[in-house]
């Protein structure tokens, strides 16, 4: 038996809302919480796509263009990002400043442990998917493009986009 489309989509925005729920409880450093996450659809999504083949032009990265293919076919798309916010340790050193995080904002530096946030909270939001059996596959491209968009507050700066389907076949894999 076929599923109504609509019932998918309704099917599929609650997984999608459940892994933005994953995302932003996955444990992160010291407890400080720089994630972000949207949902995209509809207007917001269309919006992407030609951005991501202008960029994938642009730049000389075939990739952006597959990858708009693979999110006109999206029912939605989840986006997770970072802000890049020093989480205040006295000191850790992986940024490569050697002193403390008020050093790293004095030299411009990127905290380490954001982008490791982010890492985790993706794979958390990935899992809910998965446990779900909705097809997807995460893409930095998407959520390039998102920020460059605008569709998340300018203080993220890192962000992927997660499309999400549920066809017979998963759509983000086997891609040319």
């Amino acid at each position: 038996m076929k599923m109504n489309p609509e019932k998918n989509k309704t099917i599929i925005l609650h997984v999608a809302q459940l892994m933005c729920l994953a995302a932003r409880t996955a444990p992160k450093a010291r407890g400080v919480d720089n994630i972000v996450t949207a949902i995209i659809e509809g207007k917001d999504k269309d919006k992407l796509i030609p951005l991501m083949e202008k960029i994938g032009r642009q730049k000389n990265q075939p990739h952006f263009g597959r990858d708009a293919k693979n999110l006109e076919v999206a029912t939605i798309a989840v986006l997770i990002g970072t802000k890049l916010e020093p989480i205040g340790l006295d000191y850790c050193g992986f940024c490569g400043v050697e002193q403390t995080c008020e050093d790293l904002i004095k030299n411009k530096g990127i905290c380490t442990y954001n982008p490791l946030d982010l890492g985790i909270a993706i794979g958390s939001a990935v899992n809910v998917a998965n446990s779900h059996h909705v097809d997807n596959r995460v893409m930095h491209s998407i959520g390039y493009a998102a920020i460059k968009a605008g569709l998340l507050p300018k203080s993220t700066k890192i962000a992927f986009g997660i499309p999400l389907s549920a066809t017979g076949k998963n759509p983000f894999f086997d891609r040319k």
